[in-house]
């Protein structure tokens, strides 16, 4: 009788150390393991079960402003550095890490509108409603070594004078140049105090400007008249004009996706555009009961964040229609202004209550240093989720966001509304003559008219 038996080798599982890990035999073999997708199922619920319990996004506050925080502005060769604009004229530069102001550039006589940082890191932009454009020297990193740095103050580079209120700038990609917004868009040089060049459509304020960052000759703006206009510095007119029912508030573009932009919308959606067909949004995002102030994208492309009237920050995928995460605090009022930070970890707000706020752009991130067994762990639990994110019970744990309780009856309230205008539109249709009565997508209704 010939006995086959298990025959290994002692250098094989023998550890060296007491302190290494013992070397686990398995068979992979999907007949001997039938138990193995049940088991990987309880592992994803427990998964997103523990997301929920490790999600504590809120990082901490930075105070000193003595006004609403109206804008902000990332410098592009600092991680940790932010530049934050108020209502009274105050602009602080902070240091995320200590969460504490670095110095401050004191100089504007009424509101800051507008910050931009020059893409070498060097020139701060700022603008405001004392009709002035003022040009900062960005410090070092090792301006500030010692004592109390709420004293450090620096004084402006260039100040130039113009005959309009400002209510917003931004800085070419890789040059010299940047725009102004007022009562109309004005082109500038660093080293001219007048404008290089003029764009003029129509009588109405513009209140946004933003640079592609794909082209640094192509920029869109939003005014209050209802309109999102696109501009070439190539051209000496404008390019396109899209008009809406509603107001946009800002514009960002996907950074990785240049002929992609997303508009904050004072309807409380938000709407993601291709700008070479300007006649369809390409997708409606939705979920803000209020205004949508400000947007910014990660510089992956692959999620934005808005800050709202509604005092609350929401996290997007670009291709969402609905937000993934939501932020609120009950000290925190409306929400002006938001950030990605440059390695998209962070979100940083602005609001009316005098503070800035960080974030974590994954509410159930670990913060800190992770052995390679927890990173592979963490990476395992992602993949799971994955893979099991379309059961009822995974996804229902995974969509569910506690809401205080005027946005969750604001949210029911638009949800009644929007039922009993698709069932008042099904109705008029049926009792119609065929044909005679068509309905449009929301992303394709807004928009009233193009204009070339």
């Amino acid at each position: 009788m010939k006995v086959k038996v298990i025959s290994r080798s002692v250098d094989e599982f023998t550890r060296e150390r007491s302190q290494d890990l013992q070397r686990v035999f398995r068979n992979y073999d999907p007949n001997l393991r039938t138990q193995e997708k049940a088991v990987e199922y309880v592992r994803a619920l427990n998964a997103v079960k523990l997301d929920k319990i490790f999600a504590r996004p809120f990082i901490g506050a930075m105070d000193g402003h003595l006004d609403a925080i109206s804008c902000m502005a990332k410098n592009p060769i600092q991680l940790k550095n932010i530049f934050s604009g108020s209502m009274d004229g105050d602009i602080r530069l902070w240091d995320l890490a200590s969460r504490r102001t670095v110095c401050q550039f004191p100089g504007h006589q009424g509101a800051v509108r507008g910050l931009s940082v020059s893409t070498d890191g060097h020139t701060l932009v700022s603008c405001g409603t004392d009709c002035t454009v003022r040009l900062w020297n960005v410090p070092v990193a090792t301006f500030i070594e010692s004592g109390d740095s709420s004293k450090k103050s620096i004084e402006p580079e260039s100040v130039y004078v113009w005959k309009n209120a400002f209510w917003a700038c931004d800085h070419q990609c890789y040059g010299e140049h940047f725009a102004t917004a007022g009562a109309q868009v004005d082109i500038w040089n660093h080293n001219r105090s007048q404008p290089i060049h003029s764009f003029e459509w129509g009588k109405d304020t513009v209140i946004s400007v933003k640079f592609s960052p794909g082209d640094p000759n192509l920029l869109s703006t939003s005014a209050s008249d209802r309109s999102i206009a696109l501009y070439d510095l190539r051209m000496a007119t404008p390019v396109r004009k899209m008009i809406m029912m509603t107001k946009t508030n800002s514009i960002s573009w996907n950074p990785m996706e240049p002929i992609n932009f997303t508009a904050a919308n004072e309807d409380g959606n938000c709407y993601s555009y291709d700008y070479r067909n300007l006649s369809e949004a390409k997708c409606v995002h939705k979920d803000h009961v209020s205004a949508v102030m400000d947007i910014d994208y990660s510089p992956t492309g692959r999620e934005f964040v808005t800050g709202s009237y509604d005092r609350t920050v929401r996290l997007f995928q670009f291709n969402g229609g609905h937000s993934k995460e939501i932020y609120h605090t009950k000290r925190m009022q409306r929400v002006f202004c938001v950030k990605f930070s440059s390695d998209g970890s962070y979100v940083i707000s602005g609001s009316d209550d005098t503070n800035l706020r960080l974030w974590k752009a994954k509410a159930s991130e670990q913060l800190g240093v992770l052995l390679p067994r927890e990173r592979k762990k963490h990476e395992y639990h992602e993949a799971i989720k994955k893979r099991y994110k379309h059961l009822p019970e995974v996804n229902r744990i995974a969509r569910h966001r506690h809401l205080p309780k005027p946005i969750f009856k604001a949210s029911a309230l638009l949800r009644v509304m929007a039922n009993a205008r698709r069932r008042k539109d099904e109705r008029r249709k049926a009792h119609s003559a065929p044909g005679s009565i068509t309905t449009q997508p929301l992303r394709r209704r807004r928009i009233i008219k193009q204009v070339e």
